[in-house]
């Protein structure tokens, strides 16, 4: 294959939230040349959400999505609530910041007062989740604000989500139909058999005849062994995924969307210096994607 489009890369500000606050990740990404930027809530609400979209228009950054909403299941009715409301707020940051979509991390099983499951219903945790998502589109369609849904590996389908493969997140959105599409994070689905015909499934957007569904795709690679469930994701070259065979089915699948890094590493990146890390990943962008 040929090198990705340089223009494509954006930097999911996780990727350095150790070392910077998001005004000094959007002034690293313009020093570095990186012209697309996902911030996450609370990042967004420590820098103050007006502030944060003057910096991003004033640098000249588009977004390639906003992280994130979802975490629909609750116990009771009051958590439910709870939980709808603060997607709504979602909605509207995404909108005042210019974001393409908002990023869905869907929940996993309910959880009590001390955040532990306290359920054990995980069929009746993916019932709320497409509750959830209904009735979110029902607010964020009028909007004009596309929601998508990011499947996440089996090990988070306990506590972070329980929308595990592409294959589901796409049987919810010919359920609940326009207005919600899908993130391909291929540290959370490379590994899935069925992820080729997945992908062109979402491209295809049966539900909507001539539009497409992918909505993002993220970049990041698989470390063996991995020493963490959660922050020891690779830098792409450095783990075992093959990422230009996933890139040409996102591009045979329609999508020409930005190339998003999104790199948790506690142990690695997020010790390193924040413009070595920008400068690796365009480098590897170029190189290795």
């Amino acid at each position: 294959m040929t090198a990705p489009d340089p223009s494509l890369l954006s930097l999911n500000t996780a990727t350095v939230r150790a070392q910077w606050a998001l005004p000094e990740i959007i002034a690293g990404c313009v020093r570095h040349g990186i012209g697309r930027i996902a911030p996450w809530r609370d990042q967004v609400a420590q820098a103050g959400l007006a502030d944060t979209a003057r910096r991003i228009r004033d640098a000249g950054l588009a977004l390639s999505g906003y992280c994130r909403g979802g975490m629909f299941p609750a116990l009771d009715a009051a958590g439910l609530r709870a939980a709808r409301d603060d997607n709504r707020r979602a909605v509207d940051e995404a909108l005042t910041l210019g974001a393409p979509c908002l990023v869905l991390v869907v929940g996993g099983l309910p959880k009590d007062a001390n955040d532990r499951p306290a359920s054990k219903d995980l069929a009746g945790a993916r019932a709320m989740v497409q509750d959830g998502i209904g009735e979110l589109l029902a607010y964020a369609r009028p909007a004009g604000m596309p929601l998508a849904i990011e499947p996440l590996h089996p090990m988070y389908a306990a506590d972070r989500a329980c929308v595990n493969t592409l294959g589901q997140a796409n049987d919810l959105c010919d359920a609940l139909g326009p207005g919600l599409g899908v993130i391909v994070d291929i540290y959370h689905v490379w590994w899935d058999p069925a992820l080729q015909r997945e992908i062109a499934r979402a491209g295809r957007a049966e539900s909507a005849p001539g539009a497409s569904r992918l909505m993002g795709f993220h970049l990041c690679d698989w470390l063996v062994p991995t020493q963490d469930l959660l922050l020891d994701r690779g830098m792409m070259g450095d783990g075992v995924i093959d990422i230009p065979l996933l890139r040409s089915w996102m591009e045979d699948a329609g999508y020409r969307g930005p190339h998003e890094v999104e790199i948790f590493s506690a142990g690695n990146w997020w010790k390193r210096d924040p413009d070595e890390v920008l400068a690796t990943c365009k480098a590897r962008h170029a190189a290795v994607c």
